[in-house]
């Protein structure tokens, strides 16, 4: 019987990718949420300005994201001294700068779908619920929540796989560091240094099955489609 070509640091790799992509999504969830409906409802002159900074991973190299990480969080930027004055060190190189970057990295992914969303609810529904006196905190989760659920449910999937898929941001705030911040896309990169073919064939051809049901995930939830605005 051939031997199987993945290994016990490709099985860590993918570990790893899934606890990440699975954190991250958690996190932008929280974080997208409101910055979504403000965007969609404050008709703030400054939205524009925002929703731009929120879309700039888009079309910004990951590299660069990486880098500008990398320094503010180094001993000498302000991110790192005031991690460093908190007393939990500093953040590159570690599982939790990982997270920091792939939130900022993947935040249009989640914040776009939702934003879409909350536009489409218009105000209708809303305004049905304040005659029933039902509070703010009410009214989203019982109106904005199930009608919007959708916009959720995309903004989850493109999160996720999107974190999944990362490698310029990884590498630059992570480094390649086994079984702490080697990701799937950072481990293929090691195996075709090291001309390791086979394994690179393995976990490549799982991210091509992996990207593809993700599209027809998005496909089923969204059958007009799941472009990202620009």
């Amino acid at each position: 019987m051939p031997e199987f070509p993945l290994t016990l640091d490709d099985a860590h790799a993918i570990w790893l990718t899934l606890k990440l992509a699975t954190v991250t999504t958690i996190l932008l969830l929280v974080l997208a949420t409101p910055l979504a409906w403000w965007l969609a409802r404050s008709g703030s002159r400054w939205s524009g300005l925002v929703g731009a900074v929120v879309a700039l991973p888009l079309v910004l190299p990951p590299t660069v994201l990486g880098f500008y990480l990398l320094i503010s969080m180094g001993p000498q930027g302000w991110v790192g001294q005031f991690t460093q004055w908190l007393g939990v060190g500093m953040l590159p190189f570690t599982f939790a700068g990982l997270v920091v970057g792939s939130v900022l990295y993947s935040l249009p992914f989640a914040v776009q779908p939702l934003q879409n969303a909350f536009e489409a609810l218009g105000d209708r529904p809303l305004e049905v619920a304040a005659t029933l006196r039902a509070s703010p905190w009410d009214s989203f989760w019982h109106v904005v929540l199930p009608l919007c659920k959708p916009g959720f449910l995309t903004a989850a999937v493109l999160s996720f796989a999107h974190t999944v898929g990362e490698f310029g941001v990884v590498l630059m705030l992570g480094g390649n560091i086994p079984e702490s911040t080697r990701v799937v896309s950072t481990q293929i990169y090691g195996h075709v240094e090291a001309l390791e073919y086979t394994q690179a064939h393995w976990l490549s051809g799982g991210m091509v099955v992996f990207s593809l049901a993700v599209l027809l995930l998005l496909g089923w939830l969204n059958p007009r489609g799941s472009r990202l605005r620009t």
